[in-house]
């Protein structure tokens, strides 16, 4: 679990994420590393740099996500991530959420560090997420039940059907 605490576990996660990734392997979470990870480091030039780097992030997230769905559902995705920040029962960061352990299956197979193209739907559909657009009415989950393989995700009630994925609350 996300604890804020960068302690020998958290070490060791960063040192098998950059060696799986062709980084220095030093356990250090510096910028070449949280580059990898989609996390820029934001320097003073303030909330546009910042907006940029959390579109990024939920771009990658959804891109490994929801790549070749509707747009809504896209954007759905981006939303969920958004509506798990303001929940109490997950991470309140962007990164905590997205990189939360066995949140998101391109996180556990490493697709979340695919360049998303500048003219795919993801960086539009992250956009409109972060700029409060809600298809899902405040879901908490998704999953497409065709691929679903944690058992726990059917005890979940489903709000809506966007393409191949099921969005619960």
């Amino acid at each position: 679990n996300v604890d804020g605490i960068y302690g020998s576990l958290t070490v060791a996660a960063v040192k098998r994420f950059q060696q799986k990734n062709g980084l220095k392997v030093d356990g250090i979470a510096g910028t070449q590393t949280l580059n990898a990870m989609g996390i820029m480091q934001s320097s003073s030039s303030g909330s546009s740099s910042s907006n940029s780097s959390n579109v990024n992030s939920i771009a990658k997230a959804i891109y490994g996500e929801a790549r070749g769905e509707p747009y809504t559902g896209q954007v759905a995705v981006g939303a969920v991530i958004l509506n798990r920040i303001d929940s109490p029962d997950f991470p309140n960061t962007l990164a905590g959420v997205i990189y939360q352990p066995l949140a998101f299956e391109p996180v556990q197979n490493g697709t979340i560090n695919q360049v998303v193209p500048q003219n795919a739907d993801a960086r539009k559909a992250a956009q409109d997420a972060l700029n409060g657009y809600d298809p899902t009415g405040g879901c908490l989950y998704f999953y497409n039940p065709d691929t679903a393989t944690s058992k726990w995700i059917w005890s979940k009630q489903i709000l809506k059907t966007i393409g191949k994925h099921n969005f619960a609350k």
